[in-house]
């Protein structure tokens, strides 16, 4: 029995029809943008394994920091004991998030960061006397997939089985410069109703909607609105912090910032699972009291794990190196030639790049989120070694900070080649 066979025989696999979907590739090695499968078939990862391998696979660097951490300190419970590496990885944290970010709170993946930070606006009203059971968010957001980041996205296939099991949340279209005027009117007449503890939304790009991009001045009005009638604003930053709109964070766009911020993925570059939620001063300041019950009672077993710590450490120390922000630099003006160059493409609709992002929409027929065209890209750029993940019509590429010159025109070249496969 191949290791395929095997595979399908004992796992379950996400997103995934079994009953459609066959044998799967088996990876067996990474090395930087590559991984090889175990027919020895090699793919270059053009969109960081899940936008999170942002310096590639095995960067010896991490593979550093988890090998000394190891022989040191692999895991000890955060509920009554603290340790060296988490400590340095919050001072580290604290000293690049947006300045009023006060607190750390780790749990394990997105998901769950997310989870947090809802609970903790829920919490924070109760804290003081105050019951607000509503959250806002955008229409088409993807916030994760355990209850309550589930109920707060707007993808409808990743939820409709659930919907009378989920939290009340109002969505609200995407602002764009045609919208703003009439939002911002239906968005403050919804906070007047004091009903709301939350909105939570990615900033300035929404990733499994398709990379859909909005303006910074256009978040910063809503998240006025928010600080005036005194409802919690949550950033969910865990695909596009680190480096991914261009600055450290898409909350470094804002003038607003944030009351609270998701973190997760590229925090440990792919290498571990690890999330942060971070606080303002005023949000735990409700929750330090005499009062146990005021507490906020939420903890994962690995929890500030030492092992994720020590990585994301060295994580973020290698984003801040001179040599990853040169990189990023010359792959954002790489992307920005090649939209131009799709910018005259008769099957090409609305290109657009934002730091190390770059996306289009195939102009054919969407049938789907998981549809037949999605599926054939898909399959064209799996057999021609590219792991690129189509959203509908929608291609896009994150590429690790690595990536050379010459690799990125790889990318780019089968990009140009699947456009011909379209009728």
């Amino acid at each position: 029995m191949t290791l395929s066979e095997k595979d399908l025989l004992y796992n379950w696999h996400p997103y995934t029809q079994h009953k459609i979907v066959g044998q799967l590739p088996v990876i067996v090695n990474g090395n930087g943008i590559y991984l090889t499968d175990d027919q020895g078939k090699t793919y270059i990862d053009a969109i960081s394994s899940w936008w999170t391998s942002v310096f590639g696979h095995c960067h010896p660097q991490l593979i550093q920091a988890a090998t000394a951490q190891l022989n040191t300190l692999e895991h000890v419970l955060f509920g009554g004991f603290s340790h060296v590496k988490a400590i340095e990885l919050s001072e580290k944290l604290i000293s690049i998030l947006p300045h009023n970010q006060k607190k750390i709170f780790y749990s394990d993946n997105g998901s769950t960061a997310v989870e947090v930070a809802l609970k903790a606006a829920f919490q924070y009203f109760i804290n003081q006397g105050e019951k607000r059971s509503k959250v806002l968010a955008f229409e088409e957001a993807f916030h994760g997939d355990t209850f309550g980041a589930m109920a707060s996205s707007g993808i409808s296939m990743f939820s409709e089985q659930f919907n009378d099991l989920l939290l009340e949340v109002t969505r609200v279209p995407l602002p764009h410069a045609e919208n703003i005027d009439d939002l911002l009117v239906e968005f403050e007449t919804l906070l007047r109703t004091k009903n709301y503890a939350c909105f939570v939304f990615e900033p300035l790009i929404q990733g499994a909607a398709g990379m859909r991009f909005y303006e910074a001045s256009h978040l910063d009005q809503l998240i006025a609105l928010c600080k005036k009638y005194q409802v919690l604003t949550i950033a969910d930053e865990i695909m596009t912090g680190f480096g991914k709109t261009g600055k450290t964070f898409a909350s470094d766009y804002l003038t607003h910032k944030p009351d609270m911020m998701c973190l997760s993925k590229a925090l440990t570059g792919g290498v571990m699972p690890m999330a942060v939620t971070s606080f303002s001063q005023e949000i735990y300041s409700a929750f330090f009291d005499n009062d146990i019950n005021k507490a906020l009672f939420h903890g994962h077993t690995f929890t500030a794990n030492p092992l994720g710590c020590a990585i994301a450490l060295a994580s973020i120390n290698l984003y801040e190196s001179d040599f990853i922000q040169a990189q990023l630099q010359m792959i954002a003006k790489s992307h920005q030639l090649f939209v131009e160059e799709l910018k005259r493409h008769d099957l090409v609709k609305n290109p657009r790049t934002k730091g190390p992002i770059l996306a289009f929409e195939v102009a054919a027929k969407n049938d789907g989120y998981y549809g037949n065209l999605r599926n054939k890209l898909y399959t064209f750029f799996i057999d021609n070694g590219f792991i690129i993940r189509p959203v509908g019509n929608t291609i896009y590429i994150m590429p690790p900070y690595i990536s050379t010159q010459d690799e990125l025109e790889k990318i780019y070249k089968v990009l140009r080649r699947v456009l011909l496969t379209i009728n």
